[in-house]
């Protein structure tokens, strides 16, 4: 019995982790690419960049939320080819993820690499 529990403890614990640490990569993974999708697709049907920008902002931050990633952990950009939000034009959103050890206290949050996704949108031609 004593050598189960010791085997369990210094095996399945650390399997265990290794596991949640691979799911907290893979939702980070997927929150980027779907944050970068959403907030292209928001970036071209704003009336100006402003709009555009605040629109991107949100639906990044909702996208990382449905994850539970937190919005101090994201970040994104965007670059325009030609004119941004002019028609025909292309819109390309750069969401980057932070991703930090899982189960740790607040505060103990160690950044062990970035996750980055990029979504290219044409701003409609006729409106």
């Amino acid at each position: 019995m004593i050598e189960f529990i010791f085997l369990v403890v210094l095996l399945l614990v650390p399997l265990v982790y290794l596991v949640v640490g691979a799911a907290s990569i893979q939702a980070a993974s997927y929150a980027a690419v779907g944050a970068a999708d959403h907030a292209a697709k928001v970036f071209v049907t704003a009336e100006d960049e402003g709009q555009a920008q605040a629109r991107a902002s949100d639906a990044v931050r909702r996208a990382a939320a449905n994850m539970e990633i937190g919005a101090d952990r994201t970040n994104f950009s965007y670059s325009c080819n030609g004119v941004c939000l002019s028609p025909g034009s292309t819109v390309t959103i750069r969401v980057s993820i932070e991703i930090s050890l899982p189960l740790l206290p607040e505060g103990w949050g160690w950044r062990t690499g970035n996750v980055s996704s990029n979504a290219t949108q044409r701003v409609d031609l006729y409106g």
